[in-house]
């Protein structure tokens, strides 16, 4: 797991550096913190890590600590925000293991989400292995309804837009949340069977 958390850590905080510029000090030790409990997070599980552990591991003060995040559950929720800031980023543009600038329909967003999830899956999986899941999988049902909410138009007969948007969310991040434990199928594959499974 641990594999890939330095590359992806590192993107993820250049993307939030852009989006909200902050000294390279701030970005160094926000930086530092996410990997320290990305790590805690695959040895320990969420429940287990004290604000003692990750400072410690971080190599940071308590104060500096609290002077990024309030609580483990604001690390947690601020952890989350920049993943899914980056997997639902708008910005349509090629990037190192993947092309969708040119995406069209939904599919294609859907299958655009998946790689950056993939490219996180290291911690995503640490997250959905414990309690902690719970947090990640609401912020990122959350981030997918505005996903079919632009693109469901219009419900079978008989069926409120709304109840298909939400059943559309549920079922899709459970699959992802399926994937990260059956992790040999490519996120084409994966979209291909949620595809067929509401087809």
């Amino acid at each position: 797991m641990a594999r890939c958390v330095c590359y992806n850590l590192e993107i993820i905080i250049t993307d939030l550096r852009i989006r909200n510029p902050m000294d390279r000090r701030q970005s160094k030790t926000r930086k530092a913190v996410f990997n320290a409990f990305v790590e805690l997070l695959s040895e320990k599980g969420y429940s287990n890590i004290t604000i003692q552990d990750i400072i410690t591991r971080a190599d940071i003060g308590r104060s500096t600590f609290y002077s990024h995040f309030q609580t483990k559950d604001d690390l947690l929720n601020a952890l989350c925000e920049s993943i899914f800031d980056h997997a639902f980023s708008e910005s349509a543009t090629k990037e190192e293991t993947h092309d969708f600038s040119g995406r069209k329909d939904l599919k294609d967003e859907l299958t655009h989400i998946l790689y950056h999830l993939d490219e996180s899956r290291g911690y995503v999986e640490g997250i959905l292995a414990s309690e902690s899941g719970d947090v990640f999988m609401r912020c990122f049902r959350d981030h997918l309804r505005e996903v079919f909410e632009k693109e469901i138009k219009k419900a079978p007969d008989g069926i409120p837009i709304e109840y298909a948007i939400e059943r559309c969310a549920w079922d899709f991040s459970e699959t992802v949340r399926w994937w990260m434990s059956h992790g040999d199928y490519s996120p084409e594959e994966v979209v291909g069977f949620f595809w067929n499974y509401i087809g």
